[in-house]
């Protein structure tokens, strides 16, 4: 019974470390065949902002007599 815990704990960490040089192997790769990156070009100046605002309206002169409400029962 002993063994075969052993045995798979041993196969978890043989497929741990191979999936991890696998990894390592292919970021090693990927980096060699990278080509220099050319003078980055300035950014262009950013588009101008346009914000939209409403007109206030002018206050009335004058005002109405208030109004009186009443509410049926």
């Amino acid at each position: 019974m002993y063994i075969g815990i052993l045995y798979l704990l041993l196969t978890f960490l043989f497929c741990f470390i191979l999936v991890h040089l696998i990894k390592l192997a292919y970021i090693g790769i990927k980096s060699m065949n990278k080509q220099p990156e050319e003078v980055k070009k300035p950014a262009p100046p950013p588009e101008p902002v346009y914000y939209i605002v409403e007109k206030k309206r002018a206050r009335k002169a004058s005002y109405s007599e208030p109004k009186e409400f009443k509410f049926k029962k």
